[in-house]
């Protein structure tokens, strides 16, 4: 069974983005980590969370930007601790996402001032 980690319904939590086996939404995730929160915390704090649950939730953030811009720093990470290169080790290559899920500065993405590889 495949689990879609992030998850939106009308009649949950009205309508904001939460994740899977939480009702923990994926802004309050944003305002925890924004506060310092970093990964081991959030998993001690609420242990219905996963930290696949978690990378998911961030991932989720970075590609709705315009739904959560006041998290985000002018460099484009997301404000606050992200995963350390320990816990990015844990959840799948295609979350190890660099100032959005790890940990770090993100990569240059084209069009930001990065030229496109050829």
């Amino acid at each position: 069974m495949t689990i879609k980690w992030v998850k939106t319904d009308p009649l949950v939590l009205r309508a904001e983005p939460f994740c899977y086996g939480t009702r923990l939404t994926v802004r309050q995730l944003l305002e925890l980590r924004r506060a310092g929160h970093d990964a081991a915390r959030l998993l001690t704090d609420h242990p219905e969370l996963r930290i696949a649950g978690l990378a998911h939730a961030y991932r989720y953030a970075g590609e709705h930007r315009d739904r959560y811009a006041e998290f985000f720093k002018p460099d484009g990470s997301l404000a606050g601790p992200g995963l350390t290169p320990e816990q990015a080790e844990l959840v799948p290559e295609g979350l190890r996402i660099a100032g959005i899920v790890v940990a770090g500065k993100p990569a240059a993405r084209p069009g930001r001032g990065a030229k496109p590889k050829r």
